[in-house]
C-alpha cells in the first residue's frame, strides 16, 4: 500500500514537472525592441564649378580714331575681318570716337553689338587724334597693336607687312607711304610737321612717321603716366623703343567724305610738337641771340674804326633804323618763343586732362572717365 502511493506521488511530480516545461515553452520570447540606428548618409560629392568657356585672347589689337566717320566704319569692318580671318589670328578693334558730329557713334554701337571683337568708346568732346589714340592705347589688350585713320587710306589688306616686319624684332613699324593722296598744301605741311617731329623725336627716322604704324603694347609702359592736353604719340613711343622700321604700303584715296586736317592745324600740331616736346626752339633762340651779340659788336668796332681814321661817325638814320629793328626782332622772337614754353607749363598746370571717355559700348551705365 505505501509502495503504491510512493509511485503515485513521484507520477504526479513528474507531471507537473511536464505540464511547467510544456508552458514555459508555449509563452513566446521576450525580446528587447531593436533600437531604430540613424540612416547613414553619404557626404554630398561636391559638383565642379562650371566655367564659362574663356574667349581667346586677341594676338592684335588695332585702334581706330573716329571723327565724322560714319560712312566708313561698316565697309573697314568688313575689311578688317576679312584680312585677320585669313591670317587665323585673333583680334579685336577699338574704335574711339572723338566727338564726332554725325552718327558715328551709333554705328560704333551697331556694329559692337553685331561683332563681339568690336569694342567703342566714346569721348566726352573733341580732344584731337592723338589723345583719341593714346586712349585706345590705354585700353588694347594684345601684346600687338596697330593703329590707322578710318578713312580708309590706310588699306586693312596692308596689316600684315606691318605685323611681319614688326615680327623681326622691331619695337616700331611704319607703314610709309608710297604716294600719299593728299592735295599740295596739305603735303606741304605734313613735311612741316614732319621736319618738327625730327627735332621733337631725335630719331633719324622722323621722315618715315606715319599714323599708320604697329608697335609692341609693352612700349606703353613707357608713357603710361603721361598727362596734358598736348599729346603725340610718336614722341611718346620713343620714350620706351629703339628699333624702328618703316615698309612701303599702298595708300588709297579717302574713301568718303574730306580730310579734317587743314593747313592751319598742320601747323598747330608742329608748333605743339616743337614747344612741347622739344627744347629745339629755345636753343634756336639762344643761338640767334650769340650770333646777334656777335654781330652787335662788328658793328660797334666798325663805328670806332671809323672814327678813328676818317674822325667822324656813320651817318645817316636808315642804318640807325635797320640796327634796332634786327635787334627788336630778334627780341620779341625769343620773347615769342619762351611764351609758347610758358603757355604749355600753364596749361599742364591747370591740370587739363589729355581725354575724358563718356562711355563705353557693352556699358548700360558709365561713370565719365578722365586721364
Amino acid at each position: 500500500m505505501e509502495a503504491n502511493a510512493r509511485e503515485a506521488r513521484e507520477a504526479d511530480s513528474a507531471l507537473s514537472v511536464r505540464a511547467g516545461s510544456v508552458r514555459a515553452g508555449s509563452e513566446p520570447a521576450r525580446t528587447q525592441p531593436a533600437r531604430a540606428e540613424p540612416a547613414r548618409t553619404e557626404p554630398a560629392r561636391a559638383e565642379p564649378a562650371r566655367s564659362e568657356p574663356a574667349r581667346s585672347e586677341p594676338a592684335v589689337s588695332v585702334v581706330i580714331p573716329v571723327y565724322n566717320g560714319e560712312l566708313t566704319l561698316r565697309p573697314l569692318a568688313a575689311r578688317l575681318e576679312a584680312v585677320f580671318t585669313a591670317r587665323g589670328e585673333p583680334f579685336e578693334v577699338i574704335f574711339v570716337n572723338d566727338g564726332s558730329r554725325d552718327g558715328s557713334w551709333r554705328a560704333i554701337e551697331e556694329l559692337a553689338a553685331h561683332y563681339p571683337w568690336i569694342r567703342g568708346i566714346d569721348l566726352m568732346r573733341n580732344f584731337g587724334q592723338h589723345n583719341a589714340l593714346l586712349c585706345g592705347i590705354r585700353e588694347a589688350r594684345a601684346p600687338v597693336i596697330v593703329t590707322m585713320d578710318d578713312d580708309l587710306q590706310h588699306p586693312p589688306e596692308e596689316i600684315p607687312r606691318l605685323l611681319d616686319t614688326l615680327a623681326q624684332g622691331y619695337d616700331v613699324v611704319y607703314g610709309r607711304p608710297q604716294r600719299a593722296q593728299h592735295g599740295f598744301w596739305r603735303n606741304l605741311a605734313s613735311q612741316a610737321t614732319k621736319i618738327a617731329l625730327q627735332s621733337a623725336m631725335g630719331a633719324k627716322n622722323a621722315r618715315d612717321v606715319s599714323p599708320f604704324r604697329a608697335f609692341r603694347t609693352h612700349v606703353r609702359e613707357a608713357f603710361s603716366g603721361y598727362q596734358g592736353p598736348f599729346a603725340a604719340i610718336d614722341v611718346l613711343l620713343t620714350w620706351g623703343a629703339t628699333r624702328f622700321a618703316a615698309v612701303p604700303v599702298r595708300h588709297d584715296p579717302r574713301y568718303a567724305g574730306r580730310s579734317n586736317y587743314s593747313f592751319r592745324r598742320l601747323v598747330r600740331h608742329a608748333l605743339n610738337l616743337m614747344t612741347g616736346f622739344s627744347v629745339v626752339p629755345l636753343q634756336i633762340a639762344s643761338l640767334m641771340g650769340f650770333l646777334l651779340a656777335g654781330f652787335g659788336v662788328l658793328i660797334l668796332l666798325y663805328v670806332v674804326a671809323r672814327f678813328l681814321l676818317y674822325g667822324r661817325s656813320v651817318p645817316g638814320f636808315p642804318f640807325l633804323a635797320s640796327i634796332i629793328a634786327i635787334f627788336s626782332g630778334a627780341q620779341l622772337l625769343s620773347l615769342g618763343i619762351i611764351g609758347e614754353y610758358l603757355a604749355r607749363m600753364h596749361f599742364r598746370l591747370m591740370g587739363q586732362p589729355t581725354y575724358v571717355v563718356a562711355r563705353k559700348t557693352g556699358e548700360s551705365h558709365s561713370t565719365p572717365e578722365r586721364e
